[in-house]
Parts: C-alpha cells; sequence; structure tokens
C-alpha cells in the first residue's frame, strides 16, 4: 500500500522531532529558528537538527522530522535519513515545492492533527541504483527523484542499451537517459519532455535526453521490475547521477541497475493541499488564457 492510514500517536512523552533543512539561505535559517522557539518546541522534543545536508541522522532516535525549504531540502533530508525513513514534515520556504507545499503558518495545526493521529502518511518509492562492474557492484547509492546518465564531454551522442529484467528493450541514440520515479517525474525528466505521474503510484518512467529518432518516446512501467542501463563506449567524463550528484564515470561495459527499494519517502499528508491542487498552482494551470488583460473567450 502507498498510503498509510492515521493512527493514534498518544504517549506520556512528547513527539521526537528532527529540523533538517538548506543551511546556505539566511531566510530559511532565520524562519526554522522563529518556528522553533515560538511553536514548535512547546509542542514536540527536538532532538536533532542540521542544516547543512550532510550529516547522517539514519541513527537518531525520533518520531518525525521536520524539513524547512524546498524540494532540494526535501531530497537532502530523504538521503539523510537513508534507509530508515521518518514521516515528514515539509515546509515549503523554497520556489515550486512540489513535495515541500506546506505553508509556514499550517505547520503547528498540521503537527497537532499528527500527533492526534488524524492525518495519513503517503509512501513514495525510491530506488536503489547499483553499478555493476565485472560482476561486481563498485558503487550504490539509495535515491529518491531519479538516475540519469549523461554523456559528459566531449558531448557526442551515445548508445545507451535499456534491459528490462534482463531483457534488451532498444539501443537509445542519445545525449543521455532518465529513470525516474513518480516524486522525480515534475523535476528533470518534466523539463526533457516528461510525463507527471502522481506521486504515490508504483512505477518509473525510462526517457531519453535529446534522443536521435523522433519515435523515441518516454516509457511508464512497473517499479517491480529490475531496468539497467549499459554503454558499450561511454564518453571520457560519461557520468551517473542520482538525484543531481555524480555517483560516478562510466567504463564500457558498466551496467546502471535501478530497482525499487525495500525503503519509502514518507510524507504527512497535509488537510487541502490535494494532488491536482498542487500541479495546479505550481504549474500556473491557470485555466482560460488572458491576453492583454482580457480572458480569451
Amino acid at each position: 500500500m502507498s498510503e498509510k492510514p492515521p493512527q493514534s500517536i498518544a504517549s506520556n512523552r512528547p513527539l521526537r522531532a528532527i529540523l533538517l533543512g538548506y543551511g546556505e539561505r539566511p531566510d530559511i535559517l532565520a524562519e526554522a529558528e522563529r518556528q522553533r522557539a515560538a511553536l514548535i518546541e512547546p509542542l514536540v522534543e527536538v532532538v536533532a537538527v542540521d542544516f547543512t545536508g550532510t550529516v547522517d541522522v539514519s541513527t537518531v532516535e525520533a518520531d518525525i522530522a521536520i524539513v524547512f525549504g524546498g524540494d532540494g531540502s526535501i531530497l537532502r533530508a530523504a538521503h539523510q535519513m537513508g534507509r530508515r525513513q521518518l514521516p515528514t514534515i515539509a515546509v515549503n520556504l523554497g520556489k515550486l515545492g512540489f513535495l515541500a507545499d506546506l505553508d509556514p503558518d499550517e505547520l503547528v495545526p498540521v503537527l497537532r492533527e499528527y500527533q492526534a493521529g488524524r492525518l495519513p502518511c503517503i509512501e513514495h518509492l525510491m530506488f536503489e541504483c547499483r553499478v555493476v562492474r565485472d560482476g561486481e557492484v563498485c558503487y550504490q547509492q539509495l535515491g529518491l527523484n531519479e538516475v540519469a546518465v549523461q554523456a559528459g564531454p566531449p558531448f557526442r551522442i551515445m548508445g545507451i542499451d535499456l534491459y528490462v529484467d534482463s531483457e534488451l528493450v532498444t539501443t537509445y541514440s542519445c545525449d543521455g537517459l532518465i529513470v525516474s520515479t513518480p516524486v522525480g517525474s515534475t523535476a528533470h525528466s518534466l523539463s526533457a519532455g516528461g510525463p507527471i505521474l502522481r506521486k504515490d503510484l508504483q512505477a518509473f518512467v525510462i526517457l531519453p535526453i535529446s534522443p536521435h529518432t523522433l519515435t523515441n518516446r518516454p516509457v511508464v512501467d512497473s517499479a517491480d521490475r529490475v531496468y539497467e542501463l549499459v554503454v558499450a563506449d561511454p564518453n571520457a567524463a560519461t557520468s551517473v547521477v542520482v538525484d543531481g550528484h555524480i555517483l560516478c564515470t562510466l567504463q564500457p561495459g558498466d551496467r546502471v541497475r535501478v530497482e525499487k527499494a525495500a525503503a519509502r519517502f514518507t510524507l504527512v499528508d497535509a488537510p487541502s493541499h490535494s494532488y491536482y491542487r498542487t500541479l495546479r498552482e505550481k504549474l500556473g494551470w491557470g485555466g482560460r488564457l488572458k491576453l492583454n488583460g482580457n480572458e480569451d473567450s
């Protein structure tokens, strides 16, 4: 199941919370400190704080993570929690905020509703990316958004073989190939022309970047399958990129294996924040087109 129903969190102790976010923006730090001093600490016990995005919090005994920032902060927090994902409340202090869509003044009411056991949690697909070289796993990374094989210098078109459950699907002639989760479908994949998937679907999007053949189109397939990307003749700097960070450069014959992870990113489902409302507001789906200040009829 991708949705966990509300559960009673009755206890003699307050919720134990980890505060996370993007500390290079002074406004985020200021808002997080204001919320902590005035609003959060009367309700929860803050057991860890990190605004560097580098501290491993997977061993911290906590009940919930509160993340301040945008979707980039969410990605960092998911990586910091590793294979021990906590229910997460995401406060949007960024720009788009597909995941972090909670306004700061909504945090306390949502915390109270969650502590009372009245809010469900939505589980989101995560993946394991492994690079297999000469039969051995040499690199491995847990991710939330996407795996991308990118050409790198000297930026010539390359051939990428795609295998699904060990069956050859096709060889793409392209600048790169993206394997995206539904959460990642509104990130790099969307910019490259991919579809938008509902965030709690159990599926992957496979999308070539600038394919040489116009018949190549995005493919959506089950998350229960194993996807492998093989570049027979990589460029000198052809790289595997996981959630925006380079995992490694590829050698001829390396197999980039992507499959569903056991861990799930878990987001507290705030009231009144529906899927289509988020898309409508974040992507500017305004209904009627306005020309010169007048509605086009």
